[in-house]
C-alpha cells in the first residue's frame, strides 16, 4: 500500500524560511531511516505558495489563480511518499517525522494512495490495463503487485 504524509505549511514556510540544520539534519535522518527499511518512494519539500498556482474550473472553463494563497494553515510544506504494509505502519512512520520547533497545531496528515493495484484485475477492459502496464514502463514505475 502506498501513503503520502503530507506536512502541513504554517508562516514560517510562506515566508520562505529554510529549517535550523538541526531540522534539516533530523530530516535527513529520517529520510534516510525509511530509505534504509525500503519503503520511501519519494520525498520532497515545497516552496511557498507564492511561487504557485492554483486552477479554478467554473462553467467548463479553468481560471489560473496566482499565489500566494491566504490559508496558510491549510497549505502543504512537503511529502514523503512511502509504500508500507498497512496504514498503522504508515502512521507509525508519520509520528517518527521530526517535528521543528514552533510547529505547534500544524501537524501532518496521512493519506492512502489509490494504486492501479487496487482495481480488480477483471475490472479493467485489457486495453485500459495494458495503456496503464505501458505507461507505467515508461516512467519506470514498478507494475502494481510486483
Amino acid at each position: 500500500m502506498k501513503f503520502m504524509i503530507v506536512g502541513k505549511g504554517g508562516a514560517e514556510t510562506e515566508a520562505g524560511a529554510l529549517p535550523s540544520q538541526e531540522v534539516v539534519d533530523s530530516m535527513h535522518a529520517y529520510n534516510e531511516a525509511l530509505a534504509k527499511a525500503g519503503v520511501l518512494l519519494a520525498a520532497e519539500g515545497l516552496y511557498p505558495s507564492s511561487q504557485g498556482a492554483q486552477i479554478a474550473y467554473s462553467g467548463g472553463k479553468a481560471t489560473v489563480i496566482d499565489g500566494p494563497f491566504a490559508e496558510a494553515k491549510e497549505l502543504i510544506a512537503g511529502f514523503w511518499l512511502i509504500q508500507v504494509k498497512s496504514r498503522e505502519e504508515a502512521i507509525e512512520w508519520a509520528m517518527r517525522v521530526p517535528v521543528p520547533p514552533g510547529s505547534d497545531g500544524i501537524g501532518l496528515d496521512v493519506w492512502r494512495v489509490f494504486d492501479a493495484s487496487d482495481v480488480p484485475d477483471d475490472s479493467l477492459p485489457a486495453n485500459e490495463r495494458e495503456r496503464e502496464q505501458a505507461l507505467r514502463e515508461r516512467l519506470g514505475v514498478d507494475t502494481p503487485g510486483t
